[in-house]
């Protein structure tokens, strides 16, 4: 089984009717139900107003892939907690990181950059996602692209390092193009980045945004990591010759 946690911050769905009434039991039910319907998946959530916002060690402990969905409360989060799921990462969880939570305080501290730097417009246009890696194991099953009917733009440049896989670039009718589903290793953890999924729309139901989520579970998921030797150590080869 793997072990997955989905936190939201669940701030949008308690004071926005609009929000409510999309995800009436808030986006990280919606996400959790969805992947608990997968025999290989034992699923949690956990939001931003439980004690260390869900995230104690022992949870860390018990989850093998994050998802990770936040917009208005990042600055809420706790630094403490940030560095303690970055060191889960580090030591080999996988990471999902959703849509606005592109400017989450751990999705910056793992890439190093200001991922919050990016072109946004709410114009309730579709959205055309590409495929640019067919081989890659989050996007099998969908073709040469799939479409969402509408979703927030978001366009380039975006302040990210370079992604080790690029599995998406989405494309807007305004013209704008997006690297919308990336992939990079940090430490012995994965951790892929996933633009779709404003709270205002539907788009967590939509059956491709579902098969790549739980693609990218599974990709994320490592079964077996190897802990670092850090430690003195004697030489393997005699070299006092």
């Amino acid at each position: 089984m793997i072990r997955v946690t989905v936190w939201n911050e669940f701030v949008h769905e308690r004071n926005s009717a609009e929000v409510a009434a999309v995800y009436p039991e808030g986006i990280h039910a919606a996400i959790a139900g969805f992947l608990s319907k997968e025999a290989d998946l034992r699923v949690r959530t956990a939001t931003l107003d439980m004690p260390e916002h869900g995230l104690t060690q022992e949870v860390l402990k018990d989850t093998d892939v994050m998802l990770w969905w936040g917009h208005h409360a990042h600055r809420e989060v706790s630094d403490e907690v940030v560095e303690r799921v970055a060191q889960r990462v580090l030591d080999g969880m996988g990471l999902i990181v959703l849509h606005s939570a592109h400017a989450s305080k751990i999705f910056r501290r793992l890439m190093g950059t200001n991922t919050h730097k990016l072109r946004w417009r709410e114009d309730e246009k579709m959205q055309r996602y590409w495929v640019m890696d067919l081989a890659h194991p989050i996007a099998q099953g969908l073709g040469d692209y799939f479409e969402l009917p509408v979703e927030e733009t978001y366009g380039e440049h975006f302040d990210i390092p370079k992604p080790d896989d690029l599995v998406f670039v989405s494309w807007a009718p305004g013209g704008e193009v997006f690297r919308s589903g990336c992939c990079w290793n940090r430490g012995q953890g994965r951790v892929f980045y996933f633009q779709p999924g404003h709270e205002t729309y539907p788009t967590y139901y939509d059956p491709n945004v579902q098969k790549v989520i739980v693609q990218a579970v599974r990709w994320a998921y490592r079964e077996q990591v190897q802990p670092f030797v850090t430690d003195h150590t004697q030489a393997l080869a005699d070299i006092s010759k």
